[in-house]
């Protein structure tokens, strides 16, 4: 009886030690960090475990279970993490009737797990479908071109669509990147060559632009250099007719003083009558120097010519004895004989 006893009492105790243990693992719950768990108490909601250890009443609180798109089954726990969900790529038709095909990421983070629990029953799938319904609503309206060139504000509209329709389910939409889009074959063909047809435009403008801005410059510099050339031929003819103008002046001041002198010395005398009679003397040596041989007929008589010459002559000889005494005039030269 007694090995039947302690055996009876050995699976006692295990039963106790088993049911005891059953309780403490629905009883103790252990949540990671930056993860929340639903507890709910005979099927209605009670709390909100967080991170840490919690305890629940054991056979009458109960970890609300999650099934979601892409999620562990019967998961317990919820990430408040922010999070991604990389779409693969989805046909989309475009205003102008071409069908692309364009992948996505969008990023997500639940901010009310309450509300990501029992207000709608796939939350991942929920936000799939709204991401491709979106997308074909946004890229709808806009011509091929435009869905190339204007990513991020498809980006803008999407993020905006989808954080709308997501805010009663307690999720943030932080983020959409659209990351390819494909069009077909032969419209990426066309595109190429109106690609390279416009590369070719564009380099003959800007040589033609180049060409016309080298003339301008050119011209411009011909004009500057025709401005300052002119400016340079002005300034030198100025100078040269102030000089012309200066030994004019300088010329006429010496025959003034020559004349002045004259008539000091002579003070019956004409100065005139010397001037003109020398201006006749160097116009008689200028010709003699010639070799013309034509008759010059002269419009002054020669015996008045010669006793102009005479006074002349008396002039200097009177002004040499005033002046030093032991210098001697040389007389006047006498006028050659014309050729008749």
């Amino acid at each position: 009886m007694e090995p039947i006893t302690s055996a009876l009492a050995f699976l006692f105790f295990g039963f106790i030690a088993i049911v005891l243990l059953v309780i403490a693992v629905k009883t103790i719950r252990i949540v990671p960090q930056a993860t929340v768990m639903l507890v709910e108490r005979l099927g209605k909601f009670d709390k909100v475990a967080t991170s840490g250890l919690n305890i629940l009443v054991p056979f009458l609180d109960k970890p609300r279970a999650v099934y979601w798109t892409n999620a562990r089954p019967g998961l317990a726990s919820i990430d408040l993490r922010e999070q991604y969900i990389d779409l693969p790529p989805q046909p989309v038709i475009t205003r102008d009737n071409v069908t692309i095909h364009v992948d996505s990421v969008v990023y997500w983070q639940i901010t009310d797990p309450i509300k990501a629990v029992y207000e709608i029953n796939d939350l991942v799938g929920g936000i799939v479908q709204l991401t491709i319904t979106g997308m074909r609503a946004v890229m709808g309206e806009m011509d091929l071109d435009h869905t190339l060139s204007q990513r991020d504000q498809i980006n803008a509209k999407l993020r905006v669509i989808l954080d709308e329709a997501t805010d009663k389910w307690g999720v943030k939409v932080t983020r959409v990147d659209v990351k390819n889009i494909n069009p077909p074959e032969d419209v990426r063909i066309t595109m190429e060559k109106q690609m390279t047809a416009e590369r070719n435009r564009r380099a003959l403008v800007l040589q033609a632009e180049g060409d016309r801005q080298a003339a301008i410059t050119r011209a411009e510099g011909e004009k500057q250099a025709a401005v300052t050339r002119a400016e340079g031929e002005k300034q030198s003819a100025i100078l040269a007719a102030e000089g012309a103008a200066q030994a004019r002046l300088r010329n006429a001041e010496a025959e003034m003083e020559a004349l002045n002198r004259i008539a000091a010395a002579v003070p019956d005398g004409d100065p005139s009558q010397y001037l003109i009679t020398m201006r006749y003397i160097e116009s008689l040596r200028d010709m003699t120097r010639t070799n013309n041989s034509k008759v010059i007929f002269m419009p002054v008589e020669t015996s008045a010519m010669l006793s102009s010459i005479g006074s002349i002559k008396e002039v200097l000889s009177q002004t040499g004895e005033k002046g030093s005494g032991d210098k001697e005039v040389p007389p006047p030269p006498r006028p050659r004989e014309l050729p008749r």
